[in-house]
């Protein structure tokens, strides 16, 4: 049994797809999904129902809220800010894929489903989590919950000592993939790696999706499929 984890998929289910297939996802494998299924991709309903798929034919796969889940059920507050917010970063593309103009329309099963999606999974001796830990003297990094979602260049804030013999695996923060393979190298010693390879971005050295077998100290990139081509061209 294999311990796999993917981030930051947004929208770009036809990529998602190939990276399963590349890796030959098993029933047997424990599959960790670190959040942002939604937005920017042109296909974020059809990352969910992959997802709901998977889960029916069942396969293991475990499943994290991103900021970009949050986004959207701050959106159905009614605020209008909030759904600026939730259009402005993308989620004119999720309501497209739903073929519905407000996210209050999107079907409320899918939305149950994000609402229950929990903030960071710890398994043996890794820590998932979809943006990271925010470390700061007399508490723990787990009360910080909404760090978990928005967090970026907190690597030199992490306890070592807190964190003892756990790893912890996180997207968010699109990364370029020589970078990410950089940490991977390292990862005994930092004992943290990023896998957001920026699929849904045009700039070189983004446009991947990554998965990284933790089992097998194994990383793997999938190139954004033509399909998937309606990404944002920058990083925001």
């Amino acid at each position: 049994m294999r311990k796999i984890a993917i981030s930051d998929i947004h929208g770009c289910n036809a990529t998602f797809e190939a990276l399963l297939q590349q890796i030959n996802f098993s029933t047997e494998d424990q599959l960790f999904l670190l959040g942002d299924y939604l937005d920017r991709g042109p296909s974020s309903k059809q990352v969910l129902d992959t997802i709901f798929r998977l889960k029916a034919e069942g396969y293991q796969v475990n499943c994290l809220r991103g900021n970009h889940e949050e986004m959207l059920l701050w959106a159905l507050s009614g605020h209008s800010y909030n759904l600026e917010s939730f259009l402005r970063n993308g989620g004119d593309t999720t309501l497209a894929s739903f073929g519905v103009q407000h996210p209050r329309d999107i079907p409320q099963h899918y939305l149950d489903f994000l609402e229950s999606l929990p903030l960071w999974i710890e398994a043996g001796e890794y820590i998932f989590v979809h943006a990271g830990l925010h470390f700061v003297p007399g508490s723990s990094p787990f009360e910080h919950q909404d760090k978990m979602l928005w967090i970026r260049n907190w690597y030199p804030d992490l306890d070592l000592e807190w964190l003892g013999q756990r790893y912890i695996v996180h997207g968010h923060t699109p990364t370029r993939r020589i970078a990410i393979q950089d940490l991977f190298f390292r990862f005994e010693a930092l004992r943290v790696v990023n896998i957001d390879a920026g699929c849904v971005f045009q700039h070189a050295g983004y446009g991947h999706l990554c998965a990284v077998d933790l089992s097998n100290r194994l990383l793997y990139f999938e190139p954004r499929h033509p399909w998937d081509e309606i990404g944002e061209p920058y990083i925001k």
